[in-house]
């Protein structure tokens, strides 16, 4: 299983919300270059960043901090919030990131996203965030009529090899992961790459996590927190 450090970037800041609220809000580190170089040097080559501004705003406030990361210390990065359209998928790809997750755009323009799936499917996560079964966007306001398992189904048949499943319920809370749910998707999808996220607690969730075979872990809050350590998310990788 491989472990992947995550940030959240907000006003240039590494941050992490509240069950995703914007009005409760930790600063960790002022200088996302500073974190993203923590994680490299205890040998995490590939990282999870979020921009905040984006997912609200639909502007990539926070590419130049990305770019400098990818830049300067040589790592992949994955990310996710305010993508929108399939040119701002390009752009991102352009711009050097390794893969491109989208969540609401999936749903809100379905046209786009299977677009970006045919033609970069290695480098498409699926953002798949769901709020009591369902699958949630615009900010985990709105729910998805289509089930999990049709939406799933009709995707894997454009190409689909990534998905990014939050529990939004467990997200930044530190309760332990959604194991059954992430079991499920595992027995029910065995050929899609499946990363978990949101929940995670201690080194107990994680050894749980590889047991049953899910393929990787997002872990944000717990490293921050000083719940595990990064010698512990590394030896996953090993």
């Amino acid at each position: 299983m491989q472990t992947i450090p995550a940030i959240d970037l907000l006003n240039g800041e590494a941050v992490r919300l509240h069950k995703g609220s914007y009005e409760e809000v930790t600063v960790y580190d002022k200088s996302p270059l500073n974190q993203a170089r923590k994680f490299s040097e205890a040998g995490f080559d590939h990282i999870h960043v979020v921009d905040l501004n984006g997912a609200k705003e639909g502007t990539f406030v926070n590419l130049p901090h990305i770019k400098e990361i990818i830049s300067e210390l040589g790592i992949s990065v994955q990310t996710g919030g305010g993508i929108r359209s399939f040119s701002d998928v390009e752009m991102l790809l352009e711009a050097g990131l390794s893969k491109v997750i989208c969540s609401s755009m999936a749903i809100k323009n379905e046209e786009d996203w299977l677009r970006s799936l045919e033609k970069y499917p290695e480098n498409m996560i699926l953002g798949m965030d769901l709020k009591n079964g369902k699958i949630a966007y615009s900010g985990w306001l709105e729910t998805a009529e289509e089930s999990v398992e049709s939406f799933l189904s009709r995707m894997i048949e454009h190409g689909l090899q990534e998905v990014l499943c939050t529990d939004i319920s467990k997200d930044g809370t530190l309760s332990g992961p959604n194991f059954d749910l992430y079991q499920d998707l595992h027995k029910n999808f065995p050929d899609i790459r499946l990363i978990a996220s949101g929940g995670v607690s201690s080194l107990a969730d994680l050894t749980k996590l590889n047991d049953a075979n899910i393929d990787a872990v997002v872990v944000g809050k717990a490293y921050y927190e000083g719940r595990i350590s990064l010698d512990e998310m590394a030896a996953f990788n090993s």
